[in-house]
């Protein structure tokens, strides 16, 4: 089993930038792709992006240019370094782990979750 923890999320002002980091205990990121979504009041559960094991990355059109996903698999610890913040992005930001090693883009294909963090971006 996989214990996923986010944290990093905060307030910030609009073209700020956040680092989320996201701990994972139990089995190792080794064979899992990660992903990271988010989701607003009264929304979906939105596709950020995700990392395979293999280095690959997808990022969705939203975050495209602004979001990057880095691994770092000696601490077991994926991130999402966010620039450019607009109020937009304003949600709570959940990692995950498929346990397949690759990077769907729907949040039912995912197999563990950690609690999400809530990412504010004010005008």
């Amino acid at each position: 089993q996989v214990r996923l923890v986010e944290s990093g999320g905060g307030l910030v002002q609009a073209g700020g930038s956040l680092r989320l980091s996201c701990g994972a205990s139990g089995r190792t990121f080794s064979g899992y792709a990660m992903g990271w979504f988010r989701q607003a009041p009264g929304k979906e559960r939105e596709f950020v992006g995700a990392r395979s094991e293999s280095g690959s990355s997808t990022m969705s059109d939203s975050v495209w240019g602004r979001f990057t996903i880095s691994r770092d698999s000696v601490k077991n610890t994926v991130y999402l370094q966010m620039n450019m913040l607009k109020p937009e992005d304003t949600a709570v930001y959940y990692c995950a782990a498929e346990l397949s090693d690759q990077r769907y883009t729907r949040p039912e294909s995912y197999d563990y979750w950690g609690q999400g963090t809530q990412v504010t971006v004010s005008s």
